[in-house]
């Protein structure tokens, strides 16, 4: 027995959990009535996202029988959250036990209540609430631990390493530990520094009042530091602080400027301030792959380095072949960061490579990950002898086992979303189903999700099973009979594509990004207009990008153009594809010598991309040992990445 789309997804629109205007419509009057509320819950929800209290109560009494009324019922109570009684809200919560949707309203609670210093009623709830996953509220329990007396300071430092993201919650709990004697004038400093490197400038200013010193001087540094470099070093230690945060924002624009000023003053400011500020203009040199990054380092010596600086120094040691510094700078990170697989493979690495290589402890840190299906987990198993290869398929599943899936209440919530386009309810209410699932239920969830077109929850899905895989679900290749042909054209790798296509859509074929790319392969209006030009496609317009074969052939076109550009290298195209051919030809210009891939790939400047590159070539390795049926190596897939040399035919 086989259960088709069609069927299933008329298991999930019926069923008890969902309210008869659920139902597959029978009529076209019951389909235009299930489009209108699903209008008015559209606009419900985007009253409570304003805060709009009276409108929403509006639209939801015009839902009383809709498909989905826990939500219904959180829209209407959440814009009313602050004003509303603990008892209202315990009510929402019982009612909705258990609901992905109760632990949303918990989450948004705990928050109100942290906000109002409600400590009773916040460590009551505390507790209840499953996710745990949201920094304010982390935030908050160590205020509410700290005002009791406990001693919270090092989970504290472990926790404020993000000054943008800090809130009320965060900002408070930092004033909170000063003014308990918890937090050390080191404490506060290393948060100015933060505020500084990460260009928050709120942060700052409360850093500097809480030190005792002019907020406004702290605000210019980071803002205006040419500005606040002309006052002058300063006569205290806090004020010389904020002359070095002054010093590291303006290395950000001109890194010989904030050399002239440090040099300038070092008599005026102790060893360790001088290595301070060496190591902030080091920190952005390294983001700009300048050259003069390791000699910068190296004068920082005995500086506190945030854990940044830490990657930073690492990836400009690797780049210049300094294994020594690779350990020692590895070997000072945070344990919880020391543990990455990143560093525990570059550790493994450079153990390897040092006089006297420790090849034991090598091997140990390379077993330690290779059994992660990701970038580095891939490069340890070659480490130790072996490649990537597909592991022995799970049997196969029964109608029995994905029927129960089919019914499952969460799922069926999760598919109503997704119809409706709300993709980030409908991952949520996928998700939390998740949490209890077994392995063989796990795969059964990816085949549901596969039946019903929602191939990103299906690799999401499968790629959380631990001792049973299905690589067709964790790597599909759905249109293939568009792809193929058109790769086989071009000469392109099939493996490649598929694996880019995996990274930039998840194979959401109306996805949208925030910068305007569309479709399958992402391709923005400008690239699309670009390639179009260049291939011949006269009729192109804008809204073709949505349209999948378009897409699919200007997507491979373009990567076959930043892949001739790169002289054939995948991790420099893959670098093009997602940051900009111009981007990408810098930073090969940094180059003076051939540098292997995986240390290119690891040293890109951009999170964002230097994340791609690696999880496209990671994707790529397994779909090749998909489609070729034997194992392959990441590492020869990386290669190396050469200097470039005058080329005639640049990509824009």
């Amino acid at each position: 027995m086989f259960f088709s789309p069609k069927l299933i997804v008329v298991a999930i629109l019926a069923g008890s959990c969902l309210s008869s205007s659920a139902a597959a419509p029978d009529s076209p009057a019951a389909a235009a009535q299930m489009r209108a509320d699903d209008e008015l819950f559209l606009l419900l929800r985007e009253a409570a996202r304003q805060d709009n209290a009276a409108l929403a109560a509006t639209y939801a009494a015009r839902l009383p029988q809709y498909a989905i009324p826990s939500y219904v019922d959180y829209y209407r109570l959440k814009p009313r959250l602050r004003e509303a009684s603990a008892d209202e809200v315990r009510e929402f919560l019982t009612r909705h036990q258990g609901s992905a949707i109760a632990d949303r309203m918990r989450n948004d609670w705990l928050l109100e209540l942290g906000r109002a210093r409600d400590w009773v009623n916040f460590d009551q709830q505390l507790p209840l609430f499953v996710l745990n996953d949201d920094t304010q509220v982390k935030c908050y329990h160590l205020m509410s631990r700290a005002v009791k007396g406990e001693k919270v300071a090092a989970d504290a430092r472990t926790l404020l390493i993000n000054p943008p993201n800090y809130g009320e919650a965060c900002a408070s709990l930092v004033a909170t530990l000063a003014q308990a004697g918890q937090f050390s004038t080191d404490d506060l400093l290393e948060q100015l520094r933060l505020a500084g490197e990460q260009h928050a400038t709120g942060p700052a200013r409360r850093a500097a009042v809480l030190l005792g010193a002019s907020e406004t001087r702290a605000a210019q540094a980071v803002d205006v530091p040419a500005l606040a470099m002309a006052r002058g070093v300063g006569a205290d230690r806090v004020e010389r602080e904020i002359y070095l945060v002054a010093v590291g924002r303006m290395a950000r624009t001109s890194i010989r400027l904030a050399t002239v000023a440090l040099e300038k003053n070092l008599r005026a400011l102790s060893l360790q301030e001088q290595a301070t500020g060496w190591a902030s203009i080091a920190y952005a040199a390294s983001m700009t792959l300048a050259p003069e990054a390791y000699g910068l380092w190296q004068r920082s010596a005995g500086a506190p380095l945030s854990q940044e600086q830490l990657q930073w120094k690492t990836r400009t040691a690797l780049r210049q072949g300094d294994w020594k510094m690779v350990a020692d700078t590895i070997e000072a990170m945070p344990p919880q960061l020391r543990s990455d697989p990143a560093w525990t493979y570059w550790m493994g690495r450079a153990m390897a490579r040092l006089s006297g290589a420790n090849h034991e402890l090598a091997q140990a840190l390379f077993t330690r990950i290779a059994d992660q299906n990701n970038f580095y987990g891939q490069l340890a198993m070659e480490e130790l002898g072996q490649q990537v290869s597909i592991p022995t398929p799970a049997r196969a599943l029964t109608p029995l086992e994905i029927a129960p899936i089919a019914a499952n209440p969460g799922l069926r919530r999760a598919m109503k979303f997704f119809s409706m386009r709300l993709r980030f309810e409908g991952t949520r209410e996928w998700n939390w189903e998740l949490r209890k699932f077994s392995e063989r239920e796990l795969l059964a969830a990816a085949e549901f999700a596969r039946r019903n077109d929602i191939l990103d929850r299906m690799v999401n899905t499968s790629e959380r099973t631990r001792t049973e895989f299905d690589y067709t679900q964790r790597f599909p290749s759905p249109h293939n009979e568009i792809l193929q042909p058109t790769t086989a054209n071009l000469g392109l790798d099939r493996a490649w594509v598929y694996g880019l296509i995996r990274q930039e859509s998840r194979f959401i074929t109306d996805a949208r990004s925030g910068v305007g790319a569309s479709g399958l392969m992402q391709v923005m209006p400008s690239t699309g207009q670009y390639v179009a030009k260049k291939i011949g496609l006269t009729d192109f317009v804008q809204g073709m990008l949505n349209d999948l074969r378009t897409n699919i052939l200007l997507g491979t076109n373009y990567m076959n153009m930043v892949l001739a550009n790169a002289d054939g290298s995948q991790p420099l195209a893959s670098a093009a594809y997602n940051a900009g051919p111009g981007r990408a030809r810098t930073w090969r210009a940094t180059l003076n010598a051939p540098m292997e891939g995986a240390i290119f790939a690891e040293s890109i400047p951009y999170t964002e991309t230097r994340t791609y590159v690696k999880n496209v070539l990671s994707n790529a390795t397994n779909y090749a040992a998909l489609f070729e049926n034997k194992p392959q190596s990441l590492k020869a897939r990386l290669g190396v990445v050469t200097p470039s040399g005058a080329r005639a035919n640049q990509l824009p």
